[in-house]
């Protein structure tokens, strides 16, 4: 087996890459992350320099991962300015590092991909160990793999990664069919908070309506791309990572992929959400409002793609990072994995500590939320 190192997705045919991916997130495949790339939103100038590694045997891809030399630290969600900050005090480089990741995407999904046929285990110890050798050799200064799943965090740790604990909120379907189902299942306080939140946006005239695939017009492209940069724009921490150009893409080759929710009144959009589908999970990405409306978010990014969820006979709905007012209609607490290789001893020890203690606090976080759950 060999593996070979690739400046970007162009360099491997869609179908090729997509085997190796599956059933699995859809933010590995080809259509995603070459759509990134074709957009210049992931490049060298953006601080995302492609080199993801492929592993072949005698030819035939049976292995990859999707990696970058990361210039900064932002679109990753999981959050190291902080060891970035230590190590200038200390005196070390942090930046370039390596990062094993879907860019601007904090979902949970495989991060080294092996062929169905393969032997996944010996595919993740060859990736993983590569990722080590590209680190100590080239000498950055870390290397991180976010929002991995099991059989990864346990061959990481026997490589010497640390681990480091998250959460995020999700809605998870025990079998409700209707939204009455769902709503029964709160206490009587929130049910009621939740009709009214409804109720107020319906009374201002404002109707949703929920499009997926070829549902969905080239003409509600470009005011969705603008309900985005509006989101950018008004958050003080907003950062524009996407343009114009990966929206079309993505309608015109991943449409299959997305779901778009718009609230009008009469014919004009005020707001509207971009979410993505794959099986039987539903992902929340990017919102946002020409008009500050009452309740219009809640209604919006959660009832509408619940409804979505209940009518599709989706059974999770993984609406994004952030956001505990989530938890109060009926998002409970999920955790979430990542794996980092720190080069330098004195780092690696600081960073070790915080670690071990961050994982017992969001066990302790997660256990409090699951006893203050919405649901009856």
């Amino acid at each position: 087996m060999q593996i070979e190192v690739l400046s970007g997705l162009a360099n491997v045919a869609a179908e090729e890459w997509n085997a190796l991916v599956g059933d699995g997130s859809p933010f590995l495949e080809w259509g995603w992350l070459a759509s990134l790339e074709e957009a210049r939103c992931v490049a060298a100038e953006t601080g995302w320099l492609p080199q993801h590694l492929v592993l072949r045997d005698g030819g035939r891809l049976v292995g990859a991962c999707p990696l970058y030399v990361k210039g900064h630290s932002q679109g990753e969600f999981v959050f190291d300015h902080g060891w970035a900050e230590a190590a200038a005090r200390g005196g070390i480089a942090y930046y370039p590092k390596l990062l094993v990741a879907t860019p601007f995407t904090p979902a949970t999904g495989v991060r080294f991909l092996a062929h169905p046929e393969w032997n996944r285990a010996a595919v993740i110890r060859a990736l993983a160990g590569a990722v080590l050798e590209i680190c100590d050799r080239q000498r950055f200064s870390s290397a991180h793999v976010n929002f991995c799943v099991a059989d990864e965090v346990a061959a990481l740790a026997a490589l010497g990664y640390e681990e480091r604990a998250g959460y995020q909120f999700q809605w998870i379907n025990p079998g409700w069919r209707t939204f009455d189902d769902y709503l029964d299942a709160f206490r009587s306080k929130r049910r009621n908070q939740i009709k009214r939140e409804r109720r107020e946006l319906a009374s201002q005239g404002i109707t949703i309506t929920t499009l997926s695939a070829d549902e969905i017009p080239a003409s509600l492209v470009e005011p969705m791309f603008r309900l985005y940069l509006h989101t950018v724009d008004k958050l003080y921490w907003g950062r524009q990572y996407l343009n114009l150009a990966l929206f079309e893409l993505l309608h015109r080759r991943w449409r299959e992929r997305l779901c778009f929710v718009v609230a009008r009144r009469g014919e004009t959009i005020v707001g509207g959400t971009i979410n993505v589908r794959k099986g039987d999970v539903l992902y929340g990405r990017y919102w946002g409002a020409f008009e500050d409306l009452r309740y219009l978010h809640f209604n919006v990014c959660y009832y509408a793609a619940i409804e979505f969820c209940l009518r599709e006979g989706i059974t999770r709905f993984e609406p994004g990072a952030g956001g505990e007012f989530k938890h109060l209609r009926g998002f409970d607490a999920r955790p979430t994995t990542s794996m980092h290789h720190i080069a330098d001893p004195r780092l690696a020890r600081a960073v070790r500590e915080y670690l071990a203690e961050e994982r017992a606090a969001v066990t302790r976080e997660i256990a409090w939320m699951g006893e203050q759950s919405a649901y009856k």
